[in-house]
Order: structure tokens, then C-alpha cells, then sequence
């Protein structure tokens, strides 16, 4: 899995009046869990673009400015209500002996029989919570959805890896085709004839 740096400053004060003059600073307060004791650090809003506005799963590491460094994942974040400015960061620490839950992304390929057919795809979950030791996270989770035909549903347990466990029930639905107005009913032996059909009218 990608990482992203995040260079740091550790904390010495905590309190309200500390963390305060910090956003009006500019700097973000975060605090490291999962060590044997509490990390609190902050660091620049701006460090923090790659890692909170994007779909992508990273991991990250914490390097503060006395050398030290952390290998953790985000855990959790806190946004101004009004402005949207990230007020509070918190990270958890990674151990490679140590498995970690984590929400990784699901990336769909290929092209749905049932979509060429007129029905509608459906993505029930972008994301999926895996369990796994920190080198065994997937940047993303590869979905084929290519045989999936109108009505046709694609369960969590086709998409099982040796490496990581799914944290989720064997009958989670990743995605589904739904019937449309213009879906067309066929058989096995008739699909191929029904896209065939469909790709010379496209083509006039």
C-alpha cells in the first residue's frame, strides 16, 4: 500500500489553550495511538490534502522533527462544521507483526453483461473493511463485474483473498445490475446475439 509522510512537531502542552493558538497557526493537533503511550503532535493542514480528500486508502508515516517516526494508519478526523477546516487528527499505530483494520476502496473492471443488455449498474459498496497485517493491505480491492447479468448480484465471498479477511457477512452485495425500461430479457445461448445486435445499431 502507498504511504504518505506526514512531518510533524511533537506537542508539549495539551490543553485548550494551546491547541487554539495552533489552527490559528495553521498546524493541525494530532494525537498516535496504539504505542505504549499516547504520541501528540501537530503538523501543517495542508500536509494532510493527499491523505483526507481523496478515495484512495494510504498508510502513513508520522516523522517529527527530533527524527522520530511512526508507521499508522488515519483512524479518525474532525471537521469544522461550518468551514470545513480540519480541527483534529487521530492516527493509529502500525506494527508489521500486527493486524490492523482498515477501509480500502473497491475498484470496479471489466463490462457488465447485463449493463450492454440496458440495465443498471449499482454500487452498494465503494468501500470494504479488511483485516490484515500492515504489508498485506491492498492499495484497492479489484472487482470483475464482466459476467454479471441483469438481476444479477456480486457477493463478497468472490472476491476472498488468502492475504487479508473480509470484515463483513458472506452475503454483503459489492455491486448489482437492476432491470431498467430498456433492459432486454435473454438466455445464456441468446446473450451473445442480443450485444452483437446492439453494437451494429450503435455502429449506424
Amino acid at each position: 500500500m502507498k504511504s504518505i509522510t506526514i512531518n510533524g512537531s511533537q506537542r508539549e502542552s495539551v490543553g485548550k489553550k494551546a491547541t487554539k493558538a495552533l489552527r490559528n497557526a495553521g498546524q493541525v493537533p494530532c494525537v498516535l495511538y496504539g504505542g505504549d503511550k499516547p504520541v501528540h503532535f501537530s503538523a501543517d493542514e495542508i500536509a494532510f490534502s493527499k491523505l483526507v480528500y481523496t478515495p484512495n486508502a494510504h498508510t502513513v508515516v508520522i516523522a517529527l522533527e527530533d527524527g522520530t517516526t511512526f508507521n499508522a494508519i488515519l483512524q479518525d478526523i474532525q471537521f469544522h462544521p461550518v468551514t470545513d477546516k480540519i480541527l483534529h487528527v487521530d492516527f493509529y499505530q502500525l506494527f508489521e507483526d500486527k493486524e490492523i483494520t482498515m477501509e480500502i476502496p473497491v475498484v470496479l473492471v471489466g463490462n457488465s453483461r447485463g449493463v450492454k443488455n440496458g440495465g443498471v449498474l449499482r454500487k452498494n459498496k465503494r468501500s470494504l473493511r479488511v483485516k490484515a497485517l500492515p504489508a498485506n493491505l491492498p492499495d484497492f480491492i479489484e472487482a470483475d463485474i464482466t459476467p454479471l447479468k441483469i438481476g444479477g448480484k456480486l457477493y463478497i465471498t468472490t472476491l476472498e483473498n488468502d492475504a487479508y479477511k473480509f470484515m463483513h457477512p458472506d452475503n454483503t452485495v459489492v455491486c448489482q445490475v437492476r432491470r431498467s425500461r430498456t433492459s432486454v430479457d435473454v438466455d445464456d445461448e441468446d446473450e451473445d446475439e442480443v450485444e452483437a445486435t446492439a453494437e451494429v445499431a450503435a455502429q449506424e
